[in-house]
């Protein structure tokens, strides 16, 4: 019985943990669903004040401009009927001033005609005299219709229906944004954002990431790249800090950006690469990313990274800003150490790709070639362990077989390289005998 009993106990403790496990599922998705459901509310508020505050600002903007151009034609009638008006008024003025005259030479005509004939000879000959002085057969000259102007108005009947077509097209209203953040990887210093189309029907000409330091304190998003890549390093990023992505297109032949994307969030526990301070020949920027060879005069070539910061499973890449004189030593890559005294990459314990394309594994030169540097290109480092095999010397200590690839425009160089297991990350540096040479690192 006992035995039965205690089966019976521990099928009740493992339906009790399988209901905990079950309700802590089931209470996450219901946590699923409630930032889901802010969201859609949430995002659906946002459009309705950004549909509301914009057709605003057009429906005063469109009175404003009509109320303008209303005043404008109006103006225009205005001036047209003053200027117009005032020689009308002018021969109107002239008119009366003869009918006057010829009014008041009516009346001494009949009374010259009514007086007695003591006075009628004077009267008739004073009368006769203003008759000569008026000119009676002078008479203005009024304007024909034809050559008054009639004032009209030439409205457009095809503006409301061109706008009516407008208006109807203008804005819409999309459940999901084009384009999502597909992946964040950490890389040292930054994130490497990968985004892409989740509208197959969107034709996308550019692409446009942003980022904004996460907190409480938040700063503005700022643009990171706009471009046609689905992908973009953010690079000068604290390590351990929040960081947000968010990102939008622009379709063919339109100058509008698509909705953004649902925010993401990233951060990097990587420390940024930094080339060493203080090295005799170069100069560094403020953040120590980028080495410029200054001094082709001073004794030390070679310039190490500031710690051994570069790790199996990442990808290192040394990007070319500016190019000097070319040396068959001059080469960059990746080191155990940070050997001092050395002149050249080309050594012992790094693997390294000198400027004309030539790969050195342990100071010995491969028979395959990348092509060599020029300003703008880009060398890439990718390690990883594919095996750990005992040490040559038979002292119990092993050897760890790293997978080896630099690249280097569209070629590949892989090879096989043996490291002491011991080591946690290495070095990584470049050696160049001529000024002239500027090298980012990432």
């Amino acid at each position: 019985m006992s035995a039965e009993v205690d089966l019976l106990l521990q099928e009740a403790k493992e339906s009790i943990e399988a209901a905990q496990n079950y309700r802590s599922e089931l209470q996450l998705r219901l946590h699923g669903l409630t930032q889901a459901r802010k969201q859609v509310r949430g995002s659906s508020s946002q459009a309705r004040d950004a549909l509301q505050r914009h057709f605003s600002e057009l429906q005063t903007a469109a009175s404003r401009l009509l109320q303008e151009r209303l005043a404008a034609l109006l103006s225009e009638v205005d001036a047209i009927e003053a200027d117009s008006i005032k020689p009308l008024d002018d021969c109107q003025a002239l008119i009366e001033h003869g009918v006057g005259q010829a009014d008041e030479l009516l009346r001494e005509g009949e009374a010259a005609l009514r007086c007695g004939l003591g006075e009628k000879e004077d009267k008739l000959g004073s009368f006769t005299k203003k008759a000569l002085h008026i000119q009676l057969d002078s008479l203005p000259e009024v304007p024909a219709l034809v050559d008054v102007p009639c004032v009209s108005a030439q409205l457009d009947d095809t503006l409301l229906g061109a706008l009516k077509e407008k208006v109807s097209r203008h804005g819409a209203v999309s459940s999901y944004p084009p384009v999502q953040i597909d992946e964040l990887q950490e890389r040292p210093g930054g994130v490497l954002v990968r985004w892409c189309k989740v509208d197959e029907d969107f034709a996308a000409a550019d692409f446009r990431l942003q980022c904004r330091r996460s907190g409480s304190g938040g700063s503005q998003y700022e643009d990171a790249y706009i471009g046609r890549d689905q992908e973009f390093l953010v690079l000068q990023l604290d390590a351990h800090a929040d960081y947000q992505f968010r990102v939008c297109a622009r379709g063919e032949g339109r100058t509008e950006w698509s909705p953004w994307s649902i925010p993401q969030t990233g951060l990097t526990t990587l420390a940024a690469h930094e080339w060493c301070p203080g090295t005799e020949g170069y100069v560094l920027s403020s953040r120590r990313n980028i080495a410029l060879r200054n001094d082709s005069m001073s004794r030390s070539c070679v310039i190490y990274s500031q710690s051994a910061t570069y790790f199996c499973g990442q990808t290192l890449t040394f990007k070319i800003s500016a190019a000097g004189g070319m040396d068959r030593r001059d080469s960059l890559g990746v080191c155990v150490d940070n050997g001092r005294g050395q002149d050249s990459l080309q050594r012992d314990q790094a693997v390294c790709m000198s400027t004309n394309g030539a790969v050195f594994v342990n100071g010995k030169e491969m028979t395959n070639q990348l092509p060599a540097l020029s300003v703008g290109a880009a060398v890439t480092f990718d390690m990883e362990v594919v095996g750990v095999q005992p040490g040559l010397h038979g002292d119990g200590t092993s050897v760890v077989k790293l997978r080896v690839t630099i690249g280097s425009g569209n070629r590949e160089v892989v090879f096989d390289w043996l490291v002491e297991d011991s080591l946690d990350a290495l070095f990584f540096g470049c050696s160049f005998t001529h000024s002239g040479w500027k090298v980012l690192v990432f």
